[in-house]
């Protein structure tokens, strides 16, 4: 087996137990699609052209609340905006790629593709380019034609869908999942804890506006903590 083959089949592996809460997220985005009014068509387009579960959730839900669209808009953005880090995080080691290669895994690049890979990464920091590619294109194979399905799946069964399922637990689920791993200094552990406490105090606000004041807030905080430990660390230093 081939260097690159390996390391494909490595990040199939490694992303493999995902798709036991990717599954019912999807179901659950399906069913309030069409909840929202979306028909078939729409949920699929609008599962293919996003390719991100919490933003859809989001949007979907301001628009069952007849939010302007401006408002729908930036909170998707918002929720999105851990991409960004994402993609910083990933560029030591995916940055050399060919244009057309990084755009599809700007594509594919959700919190599950993420954190199979930056785990990969950190513990082998030295593969080689095509190693690295072929490892996360890996992680995505499991999810993403899952995610499909089930979302297709959600949309045609609708509401046969019995609410004692429950479905809506993977998405808490989901996150603390691929979050909690993460949580590895001071800075990370505050601006979680800020988001945790700003969203739940703001949650009453109209159409998700506490999300986005949440994640303002959290950012801000994580920032300031870790001015402040580099600040001791020089003065320490001196």
């Amino acid at each position: 087996m081939t260097p690159v083959r390996s390391s494909f089949l490595r990040g199939c592996v490694a992303s493999a137990p995902f798709v036991i809460v990717v599954i019912p997220f999807a179901l659950l985005f399906g069913v309030v699609a069409t909840e929202a009014g979306l028909n078939l068509l729409q949920v699929m387009l609008f599962s293919f052209s996003v390719f991100a579960g919490a933003s859809q959730f989001a949007a979907v839900q301001l628009m069952q609340d007849q939010a302007p669209v401006l408002v729908v808009l930036a909170t998707s953005l918002a929720v999105n905006l851990r991409m960004v880090m994402y993609s910083v995080a990933m560029a030591p080691h995916l940055g050399a790629a060919p244009f057309g290669t990084r755009a599809l895994m700007a594509y594919f690049l959700v919190d599950q593709s993420f954190a199979a890979s930056q785990a990969e990464f950190e513990r082998r920091p030295d593969q080689p380019l095509a190693d690295k590619v072929a490892f996360f294109f890996g992680t995505v194979t499991p999810i993403a034609p899952m995610w499909f399905v089930a979302t297709f799946a959600g949309a045609v069964v609708g509401e046969a869908i019995p609410p004692e399922y429950a479905l809506d637990f993977a998405v808490p689920i989901t996150f603390l999942a691929i979050c909690a791993p993460m949580l590895r200094s001071i800075p990370h552990v505050v601006a979680a804890a800020v988001s945790i406490l700003a969203a739940l105090l703001l949650a009453g606000l109209p159409y998700g506006t506490g999300l986005l004041l949440a994640a303002a807030l959290a950012m801000a905080a994580g920032a300031g903590a870790e001015v402040a430990l580099t600040r001791k660390g020089t003065a320490h230093e001196d």
